[in-house]
Formats: C-alpha cells, structure tokens, sequence
C-alpha cells in the first residue's frame, strides 16, 4: 500500500487573521504597509505571521496592481560561457529593481524560439530581452510589441522593429584581430567562424576580410571556414586546413567554441608554440595556456547591464523617447600566441 506524504498547506492571510484575532483587512494593511494600524495590533499581527510562517503572494499582489515584476531573457545557449555571464549581468540589475527574471535557451531554434516568447508573455511578463535565433519570425516579435511587450534586442538585432538594440562592434574587433597577426608577419590565415547566416558570424567574417582588404592582400577562400563548431565534421575542417600543401601560419577563430576546438588541435599537433593563434571572444583559463591567448575580447557582462536597464526604464515609464541602437567596443589582449612572428615579419 503505497502512503502519501501530506504537505502542510501554506497560511492565507485568513489563517493570520483568526491566530491574531483581527480582521483580513487588517492583516492585509500590515502586511502590505498600507492605512493606519495600532502599535498594539501591529504586534499581535506580526506575531502571528512569524508563528505560522506566512509569506505574502507577490504574484497576486502584482497582478492586481498590472504587473508582474518579472522579465524573461532569451538566448542562444545559457550553458556557453558568454551567455552566462550575460544573464548573470541581466539578473543582477533585475533584483537590484526588485524584478524576478525568466531565462531560456532558444537552442538556435526559431521554433523553440517562438515557444519560448510565447510562454513568457502569457505569463505576463514585464518585457523581454531577446537573442533572435536564425529564422525567427519577425512577425511575432511585432506582434508581440504591438500588444503591449516591451523588447530589447541583445547579441543581435531585428531590423525594423520598434525596440532598443544593444550589439558589440563585431566587424571592428575582427578586423583589428586580422590586422594584428598581418602586422607580426602572416598572410596566409585560416579563419574559423560560425555559420554566416548568423548576424554575429557574418560580420566577424566581413571584419577579417577588410583587414586584407586594407593590407592589399589576398585572401585564400579555401582558408575561410564558415559552420557550426559542434558537429564532428567541423574538426575535419580543421585537419583539412592544417594538413593544406600551403597551410596557414596563423589561425584566427570567430567566437570561443572554435577557439578551444582549434587551441586543442593545435597543442595535439604539437604547433601551439609555432603557429600564430587569435581568438574572438575571451575564455577562461586562455591566460594559463603557453603561450598565452590572444583574443578581441567583448563585454557580455556590459551587454546584460545595458540591455536590462533599457529594457526596465522603458517598463517604468523613465524614457519614452526614440529606441537606442547601442554598440559597445571590443579590446584586444595580447598574451603571446597572437604575437608570433609570421614569415613576413619585419626583422
């Protein structure tokens, strides 16, 4: 005979009233800081709460005042390293303004996507700060603007739509990387990005381009390899690249899944402390590698920051004026691998 376990139910502003002897209104301006109470009865009400353990339903209570407090943040994938920190950036400016935040991985599925916001804004979320997948449909993104969710757009945009953007200077930040290893002598650069139909992985690539470009120089197509890093397949690309009659003296890769894939392959092959290596995007423990990563490094932390404040003034009524299209700087680190001589280095 199977038994269940019976949970004591949670006390209601009723079980409060009749333990201290007053009314639920009465209960109900303590507990919400409204209308004038007695010391006295004050006293007997929060006794009464801290025996029973009551906790107020802030869902409830928010609802009846048209909000939720609550935002939802959707992105690529929270287990990379980069979103991470991001959503911790978001989060952290969320409770400081006393909001709860909803966070989901979108997978790069527009369908998942789709899901996603949906399930967000029928939960009455307060806004959403959103990483379009590829495909998304824009047509829901307005959709749901029009109805009344507030939007900001983070990583990537969504053109034409009425809402605040917050983009990092990808094409400038790979093309001051590409010129680096130019600079330390190397021409023939294999370049690892992901797929180009992502806005991200387009403009890195459009970035490395113009460096050659500027230089004067040629670009080998066969050296450009634009995929998905997971798949196993991709790590044939990189063989196929290494093992090339011509191979490359450097190698640059497009974010930091690609980059820890290339640094493996590399140290395998016993080429780290020979070939030339920069990385877009910073990555943990890429300081303690020998030698050192280098890499265009952006701010996820600065991103989510600025996406949640937009996102929560325009929530709170603080700024009604025209939507900001904000990009924010990279920076280079230089450690070592980026810095090794190519064969067209000035002696």
């Amino acid at each position: 005979m199977t038994t269940r376990t019976a949970h004591r139910a949670r006390p209601t502003m009723h079980d409060v009233a009749l333990a201290a002897g007053v009314s639920v209104k009465t209960v109900s301006r303590v507990v919400n800081g409204v209308d004038y109470v007695s010391a006295e009865t004050l006293q007997v009400v929060n006794a009464a709460i801290d025996e029973l353990g009551f906790r107020r339903n802030e869902f409830a209570r928010q609802l009846r005042q048209g909000t939720t407090a609550t935002i939802g943040l959707v992105i690529e994938d929270i287990g990379d390293p980069f979103y991470s920190v991001l959503i911790r950036a978001v989060e952290d400016v969320a409770l400081a303004r006393g909001y709860t935040l909803l966070a989901a991985s979108s997978a790069e599925s527009a369908e998942r996507s789709r899901r996603l916001i949906e399930s967000f804004t029928s939960r009455g979320v307060d806004g959403l700060i959103v990483v379009p997948a590829s495909g998304t449909d824009v047509g829901l993104l307005r959709s749901e603007i029009e109805t009344g969710c507030t939007m900001v757009f983070v990583d990537r945009p969504a053109p034409g739509l009425p809402a605040d953007t917050v983009l990092v200077d990808n094409r400038g930040g790979a093309m001051q990387g590409a010129a680096h290893l130019i600079a330390h002598g190397h021409h023939r650069i294999a370049y690892f990005g992901d797929d180009a139909a992502l806005f991200t992985a387009a403009e890195r690539r459009d970035g490395f381009l113009d460096a050659f470009a500027a230089a004067g120089l040629d670009v080998d197509p066969a050296l450009t390899i634009m995929t998905n890093p997971h798949p196993e397949s991709s790590q044939d690309e990189v063989d196929r690249v290494l093992d090339a009659a011509e191979p490359p003296t450097a190698v640059m890769t497009g974010n930091n899944r690609w980059s820890v894939r290339a640094l493996r392959t590399l140290r395998a092959r016993g080429l780290s402390a020979d070939m030339a290596f920069l990385g877009f995007d910073d990555f943990e423990l890429g300081d303690l590698l020998t030698p050192g990563a280098t890499v265009i490094a952006q701010d996820p932390a600065a991103m989510g920051r600025t996406a949640a404040e937009l996102l929560l003034r325009r929530i709170e009524g603080l700024d009604d004026g025209p939507h900001q299209h904000i990009r924010l700087a990279t920076s280079l680190i230089e450690r070592g691998s980026g810095e090794l001589p190519g064969p067209f280095a000035t002696r």
